[in-house]
């Protein structure tokens, strides 16, 4: 159902292609926990990216909420969808992108899950940490506040199972 509403939104090919990719991600990631609603992971994640339907920016994310809420999804849904944007984003990184004055950060292990899968996936191959620190350091400025949620998200998904 989600991969049909991605394209009836008219979501670029290569998007809905990251999108299944983020997806596969999540999964595996949520394999580490017993306490996941999997279902949620499932659609959030095929979701996550349908803002980009309407532009490229930095609000797909609020696109995304707007689109998804049309089509009655759950508010779970929606705020995967609008905080899956890097590690989170600060009420006052928020202003500073031109957002709306909001905390954008992931709280619930599902909102983690998939934020993160979206981190170690790039284009539709999966990338490890280090590929997206190298990444941010380039494209973000002063990154180094980013990073370090990023490192946080990453132990706490997959490094604290790894033996």
């Amino acid at each position: 159902m989600e991969i049909e509403l991605l394209k009836k939104e008219n979501t670029p090919e290569n998007v809905i292609n990251h999108c299944k990719a983020v997806y596969k991600k999540a999964m595996k990631i949520a394999s580490n926990f017993d306490n996941v609603n999997v279902d949620l992971i499932k659609k959030g994640a095929l979701l996550h990216d349908i803002g980009r339907s309407k532009t490229h920016g930095i609000t797909h994310a609020i696109e995304g909420v707007k689109i998804a809420k049309k089509y009655g999804y759950s508010e779970d849904v929606l705020n995967i969808i609008e905080r899956h944007i890097g590690a989170g984003i600060t009420k006052e990184e928020a202003i500073g992108l031109g957002l709306p004055e909001k905390y954008y950060m992931p709280q619930t292990l599902e909102e983690k899950i998939v934020a993160h899968a979206d981190n170690l996936i790039s284009g539709s191959e999966e990338v490890d940490i280090n590929f997206v620190i190298n990444k941010w350091k380039k494209q973000i400025p002063n990154s180094d506040e980013n990073i370090k949620r990023l490192i946080k998200l990453d132990n706490e998904l997959i490094k604290a199972f790894e033996e």
